[in-house]
């Protein structure tokens, strides 16, 4: 009895191991700091600097101070974003951004989708004879979007993170749109900045 009460425990012990896991956080302010970085350089120099959304450091000082884990992750290193790939995936975007894309924001053609990428609103904002390029140009950046958003993922360690990389450009892409350029609400509905 007395082994059979050892075995039993013993299993226990590690049915209990096997379902610790850990959790590796997200750093969601590093990911903006970012992403801001990252579309400043897309979208160019007149580009106003979005606002912050990182909480202000006293409100959670006080669980900073208690847990170790909160802590490190508080002074997590930034999101890599300068890796060759990202690097070749941004100048490519960059160029789109001057050749073609502002013009389209500036006309209302296109705007920023809820997801992080770019869709076409109105393609009668744009001539008959420009509306192919259009759709041409539009899934070469979107192609584009989805693999920055996956080798950021990938360069930081953490393909799991790509979702959350995507959501966090999302509402940065809108933070940094010019007045009048549209994007897309949560229901789906355009609004103009």
């Amino acid at each position: 009895m007395h082994r059979f009460l050892s075995m039993t425990a013993i299993a226990s012990a590690m049915m209990l191991a096997a379902c610790v896991t850990i959790n590796v956080y997200f750093p969601e302010a590093a990911a903006e700091r970012a992403a801001d970085r990252f579309i400043r350089d897309v979208l160019g120099e007149d580009v106003p600097a979005a606002p912050s959304t990182e909480p202000q450091a006293s409100s959670a000082s006080w669980w900073h101070a208690l847990s170790p884990v909160a802590s490190a992750h508080a002074q997590s290193p930034d999101i890599d974003i300068d890796t060759p790939q990202i690097e070749a995936i941004k100048q490519r975007m960059a160029e789109r951004q001057r050749q073609h894309l502002a013009a389209w924001f500036d006309a209302g053609a296109i705007g920023f989708s809820r997801d992080g990428l770019v869709e076409i609103r109105d393609r009668s904002a744009v001539g008959l004879s420009e509306r192919r390029e259009l759709e041409r140009v539009v899934g070469e950046e979107n192609a584009d979007r989805n693999a920055v958003y996956r080798e950021i993922a990938i360069a930081n360690g953490h393909p799991e993170w790509e979702d959350d990389i995507r959501d966090t450009f999302a509402r940065q892409w809108i933070a940094n749109a010019r007045s009048g350029w549209y994007y897309q609400q949560s229901d789906g509905s355009w609004t103009q900045k």
